[in-house]
């Protein structure tokens, strides 16, 4: 029988090949902003959990997960792969709803809440942003779990979906996710791996042949 955490890491597994199951049918909008990254695709080698920002309330935990080309890039490529074929699975849904909201380049990020007790209630709309200063609310979200709309979860349940924020947040630097009074800065300690998995992805494709 598995432990708690053997099952949550197992739930969030299948988070993340859902999630690494969304990319190129994404609107021009976020496309626009990608083809201006210089990053090449393909020689990443972080893990999912590398660059999650993870934390629990006393009924559920949280995961936030960056969806900009300029972090996912530095995802392993199989990874790299399945969030950018979920991106393009759910391209109309996300452009829709970024017309609804009147915001022409959205930044995404994936949020996933974990039910650690029956009956864990959860509220979609105080995951919040704060970049540079500024608080950032959600402007939209598409939800890719059936569950999502009941905003509650049996132990061990998930409910996952792409959230929508106003363009200026900025993943290069410190930010800050809060969830009711709760708050996380984690994303500070992961930049020194960002920008090392960054230069060293460089150096990988400056070593492959030019065709």
């Amino acid at each position: 029988m598995m432990e708690g955490w053997q099952v949550r890491r197992c739930a969030w597994t299948r988070a993340a090949m859902l999630g690494a199951a969304l990319l190129s049918s994404l609107p021009t909008l976020q496309r626009s902003a990608s083809a201006q990254d210089t990053l090449p695709v393909g020689y990443g080698t972080l893990k999912r959990d590398d660059i999650v920002v993870r934390f629990a309330t006393d009924q559920l935990e949280i995961q936030v997960l960056p969806l900009a080309e300029q972090v996912i890039r530095l995802l392993a490529p199989d990874t790299y792969r399945s969030l950018a074929q979920l991106l393009k699975t759910k391209g109309r849904a996300v452009a829709d709803a970024a017309q609804r909201a009147g915001v022409d380049r959205p930044t995404l990020v994936m949020v996933t809440f974990f039910g650690l007790l029956p009956q864990a209630r959860f509220s979609p709309e105080d995951v919040n942003v704060t970049s540079r200063g500024r608080l950032f609310r959600p402007v939209g979200i598409v939800p890719l779990s059936p569950r999502w709309s009941s905003y509650q979860l049996d132990a061990h349940e998930q409910a996952v979906a792409i959230y929508l924020f106003e363009e200026g947040i900025s993943f290069h630097e410190g930010m800050t996710v809060s969830y009711q009074g709760l708050s996380n800065d984690s994303w500070t300690g992961v930049l020194p791996t960002l920008d090392r998995e960054r230069a060293r992805v460089m150096a990988r494709a400056s070593l492959q042949p030019r065709p």
